[in-house]
């Protein structure tokens, strides 16, 4: 009975990571558990029942998001309004990478606030009263509140997680769980938010705290674990590539959680030698993703991302020849594509063979330098609203959705091991062209909804 009086009289904080259990929510339950004990913290990825009462008994609600499409998703807005009907005293604050666009998120969830950068820094001090890194609106005249942080960035990374006794049930592109090595990237693509978000600089963990993870999550039933941070092999760079750090990483996680449970997907073809795609196919599933985004050199250098075609094709042929399966992810849509640009990738992924593809259309972050060409491109100009009139004209589709689909049939032909089409494949593929398109409006009609804070 006594425990149970402690625990009502803690303050109760439920961090919500709306379908999965991201590794930031359990970065910011670690840190807001070691900062106080009087802190009863639950981490939730679903809303059923039972959580949805825990959300209205809590004091303090932090929903975790990392995509633009969660904040203004239908589910969400009603979860938001419902507690704030019937528990008026619970705060509800925003965290996550959607934070660097604060002004957004207010203007879309009536929030108390939205946590600005890296949350497990202020947080803590927020959930105590404090206002430094928040943005909030003023009640009094309605002005959106800005306090930036005055440290805006770790210096060094370390974490204290909350890990979830269930999180072994739930599948993320295969894997139980994306660990974070390291934050930040060297890159300049316009379409990512990750160097804006996280800062050019490569800040990485030291290896046995990456270990210790790895060991806890094992210990909470997880079998299968990928290595994130944007570009696997940055892991300890300074001025140039660690190989031998990045080798030792993959080694000694492996000898934890086995080869065959641990992938290391996000790849750049421009970071990767014979040595990294050989340690790659000893201590990893085998497999490396690159970003190949198009088969035109023109739209490779409209996006910045520094490398070329023929770069592309050389680091999938050295891939294979190191026995390492490629994938590859196409980007498609963006408002400077021409129907060239369409049949030279279409050419690409002929030439590459590659193992496996995933095709999406161009996603106009706010801001990002993509937000920015969209927010000056005429929406009847841009695909992702303009009709199709060509050879999917009676599917009702828009350019951008029928450029989609397109090279989505056409990679299941061009795969090293092929596909054939189907009735179900082509409807399935369809449905997620439709899925993505819808998607890409949305979040196109938002940023010109707030265009004035994003320009």
């Amino acid at each position: 009975m006594k425990n149970n009086n402690k625990n009502n009289n803690k303050i109760k904080i439920t961090i919500y990571s709306p379908n999965y259990y991201t590794y930031g929510a359990m970065v910011i339950g670690g840190a807001l558990q070691k900062s106080n004990t009087k802190y009863n913290i639950k981490l939730i990825k679903n809303i059923d029942d039972n959580n949805l009462k825990l959300l209205l008994k809590s004091d303090f609600v932090l929903l975790s998001l990392y995509s633009t499409s969660q904040i203004i998703d239908e589910n969400l807005k009603n979860i938001v309004n419902f507690i704030k009907r019937k528990s008026k005293n619970t705060k509800i604050f925003v965290g996550g990478p959607v934070s660097a666009y604060p002004e957004i998120i207010l203007g879309e969830l009536p929030v108390d606030g939205v946590i600005i950068g890296e949350g497990e820094l202020i947080t803590p001090n927020i959930i105590e009263g404090s206002k430094e890194g928040l943005a909030y609106r003023d009640i009094n005249n309605n002005e959106i509140i800005i306090n930036t942080p005055k440290l805006k960035k770790l210096e060094t990374l370390h974490a204290d997680l909350l890990i979830p006794n269930n999180i072994a049930n739930q599948s993320i592109r295969g894997a139980n769980v994306y660990i974070e090595t390291h934050r930040g990237c060297i890159g300049n693509c316009t379409f990512c938010q990750v160097p804006k978000f996280f800062g050019k600089e490569i800040r990485s963990k030291p290896l046995d705290e990456v270990l210790n993870e790895v060991k806890q999550f094992k210990k909470r039933g997880v079998k299968r674990i990928a290595i994130s941070g944007g570009t696997g092999s940055l892991y300890n760079f300074k001025k140039e590539v660690n190989k031998s750090m990045f080798i030792e990483l993959l080694e000694e996680v492996s000898n934890i959680i086995g080869a065959k449970n641990l992938s290391v997907p996000d790849m750049r073809v421009d970071y990767v030698d014979e040595d990294t795609l050989n340690a790659i196919k000893k201590y990893t599933i085998g497999w490396v993703f690159f970003g190949l985004e198009s088969g035109s050199d023109n739209i490779l250098k409209s996006m910045k991302k520094g490398v070329s075609v023929k770069k592309n094709l050389n680091s999938i042929e050295l891939a294979k020849q190191c026995s390492v399966k490629v994938g590859g992810s196409f980007i498609v849509g963006a408002p400077n594509e021409k129907e060239i640009d369409h049949l030279l990738t279409k050419d690409f992924i002929v030439d590459a063979e590659l193992d496996d593809i995933f095709v999406s259309m161009a996603e106009p972050i706010p801001k990002t330098e993509l937000c920015n060409l969209v927010l000056d491109t005429d929406i009847k100009n841009n695909p992702s609203f303009k009709p199709h009139n060509g050879q999917y004209k009676k599917l009702n589709l828009t350019e951008g959705e029928a450029r989609c689909f397109d090279l989505m049939l056409h990679s299941e032909n061009w795969k090293s091991n092929p596909n054939m089409i189907t009735k179900q494949l082509y409807s399935i593929l369809l449905n997620e062209s439709k899925k993505d398109g819808k998607n890409i409006r949305n979040i196109t009609e938002l940023i010109f909804k707030y265009d004035k804070y994003l320009i």
